[in-house]
């Protein structure tokens, strides 16, 4: 039986999967967290043991990717093994504007520091306030109640956005200032390219405002999530 073992386990894959760190790091791919190059023990780990650790998920049919960024996510199949969901509307629009402000001037100036506030301003800028709203609720007249509703839905955004890896909270447990991380590049993968990575962003945000449920739903970025006890628990922590 030890043999049979070895043949579908290599002694490197066997030494990845009894090094402390991977039960908790294979949870966290599982959930659909990036892996950050911030991450240190972890993001080296995935570096040592990348070929083994590829050939380990694909069982599971899920592709183990590291992006040009540096950083590590699990891609699943249509046929994975593991749980996933797909992003809302609204987690895919503030995604795509976080990737803009990862790519501002702003950013340096703010030693890359920004708030939820940072993030709501920011995307009434950049998209129709009036499609915004229509899509929070359909039957929007533009008050202050549906102002407040789009930024409740902004912010419930940017907290599974942060379980995901793509932002990180700074400062008090309850503070709303964060981080953004290279991963925020999920959202932002047709700039790679561009001259002007910033305004190729710019021209996606503005591409129908982002908000129609048919672009997104072929842009969609699929995130294996199973927090949803900590979802729960985080909605409760954050609110006012």
């Amino acid at each position: 039986m030890t043999d049979n073992i070895q043949d579908v386990i290599s002694p490197k894959l066997a030494l990845a999967i009894a090094n402390p760190i991977f039960p908790e790091l294979d949870s966290q791919l599982r959930a659909g967290r990036h892996i950050n190059t911030e991450q240190l023990d972890q993001h080296a780990f995935l570096m040592d043991f990348q070929a083994e650790l590829e050939s380990f998920y694909r069982r599971y049919h899920v592709e183990l990717i590291r992006a040009p960024e540096g950083f590590f996510y699990l891609r699943p199949k249509a046929s994975t093994l593991i749980a996933r969901s797909a992003m809302s509307e609204m987690e895919m629009l503030v995604g795509k504007v976080l990737c803009y402000l990862y790519l501002s001037p702003e950013r340096l100036a703010q030693q890359g520091i920004f708030s939820q506030d940072d993030v709501y301003e920011e995307l009434l800028s950049l998209a129709d306030e009036s499609k915004l709203l229509k899509a929070v609720n359909p039957r929007s007249t533009g008050s202050d109640l549906d102002r407040a509703k789009l930024a409740e839905k902004v912010g419930g955004a940017l907290r599974r956005l942060a379980r995901i890896g793509i932002i990180t909270r700074v400062g008090e447990q309850n503070s709303k200032k964060f981080v953004i991380s290279e991963s925020v590049f999920r959202f932002g993968a047709d700039v790679r390219t561009g001259d002007d990575p910033r305004e190729a962003q710019l021209r996606l945000i503005r591409e129908g405002e982002a908000t129609t449920p048919e672009l997104l739903a072929q842009q969609a970025v699929e995130i294996d999530e199973n927090f949803a006890d900590d979802e729960a628990e985080e909605q409760v922590s954050d609110e006012e």
